[in-house]
């Protein structure tokens, strides 16, 4: 019985819960204090240890209580219903993009898209260094981190002479981290 009544709460969970895991907490708590499976206190002590440790909250959590409850067979349980509804859900939205991306109207808006996303990420980027450079009237711009900057953006994009596909964002955020740790560091 147990392990029917963790498929319907942590399915109910995964299916109902939008907006993130912080917005889920309130359904898991009504889940799990209606069926008793943890009191209040021992499940905010599990959401602060689900908070702090790898992964969902909502999966750290199902895990949790269906192992609490239900041995190895609870917690997997638990953890699958709680993720089910999701996969299940993106699934179907997957075979409908699959047969609505070769539709030539849907092919125009993200057309259409791809320069505002670029814009809005160049955007967010010059107000972050102006934002940087202008915190405080006496502050002035710190030119060794424009230097760095266009240093860093040559080396990036004058990659792709070298490399095929370029230089990896993960490549140049380590370059980044060494020069700055060189620059600034020492």
């Amino acid at each position: 019985m147990i392990y029917l009544d963790l498929l319907i709460g942590f399915m109910e969970v995964g299916l109902f819960s939008f907006g993130g895991a912080y917005a889920a907490i309130p359904l898991i708590r009504d889940v799990v204090l209606a069926h008793g499976w943890l009191d209040d206190e021992m499940l905010s002590y599990m959401i602060a240890v689900s908070e702090s440790t790898p992964g969902p909250i909502m999966v750290n959590l199902a895990t949790y209580v269906g192992s609490n409850k239900g041995g190895l067979l609870g917690a997997v349980i638990a953890t699958t219903a709680v993720m089910l509804p999701a996969f299940i859900i993106i699934l179907f939205i997957m075979v409908l993009a699959k047969s609505l991306l070769k539709n030539q109207y849907v092919q125009a808006i993200l057309g259409g898209l791809k320069p505002c996303v670029i814009g809005i990420i160049l955007a967010t980027g010059v107000y972050m260094i102006l934002g940087n450079c202008y915190i405080k009237p006496e502050r002035s711009v710190d030119i060794i981190a424009v230097l760095i900057t266009c240093v860093l953006a040559v080396i990036y994009f004058g990659s792709r002479k070298f490399i095929p596909k370029g230089m990896s964002p993960i490549g140049l955020i380590c370059l980044a981290a060494l020069v700055g740790v060189a620059v600034y560091g020492i």
